[in-house]
């Protein structure tokens, strides 16, 4: 039933998926709430609300082309695309603090969220997102300098 409702609100089987693996992450979190009657509703009130939170953040956010060559790039596995991947960042990133790399490693290829990193490295959370904001910058003003669209890049 979540996991239709999820599929439902946001046509895209992943994005579905985690939805609905959060909504039972925050029903775990609220069991203390829970009494036997009602848990469908609030199975499918939770699937609703997180859904059109998902919809709301991507409409705020959404995805732009360096996010997507930087995301390529986090997930390089092939020798040849690590090797370019490594070459443009030691560009991009030569004059940057090493804590800038690793905020750019953690919270793109680990995984992390901006508040984990935050806490992890002593910064605030917008002081994580300002120096995403220069990677992704760098990483454009690399490309451009190198003559390589976006898609191609990585």
């Amino acid at each position: 039933m979540v996991l239709r409702r999820c599929r439902r609100l946001l046509r895209d089987e992943a994005l579905a998926v985690d939805t609905m693996h959060d909504v039972f992450v925050n029903l775990l979190v609220h069991q203390q709430r829970l009494d036997d009657r009602g848990v469908s509703s609030l199975l499918y009130r939770i699937a609703t609300n997180l859904s059109l939170n998902r919809i709301r953040s991507q409409a705020r956010r959404p995805e732009d082309p360096s996010t997507e060559v930087l995301q390529r790039i986090a997930e390089a596995t092939r020798t040849e695309e690590i090797a370019h991947a490594r070459s443009l960042l030691d560009r991009a990133l030569g004059r940057e603090p090493v804590s800038t790399a690793t905020i750019a490693v953690m919270h793109l290829h680990d995984g992390m969220t901006l508040e984990e990193v935050a806490e992890a490295v002593g910064l605030s959370v917008s002081g994580v997102r300002k120096r995403l904001r220069k990677v992704k910058a760098l990483v454009e003003a690399t490309l451009a300098a190198d003559g390589v669209a976006g898609e191609e890049a990585a």
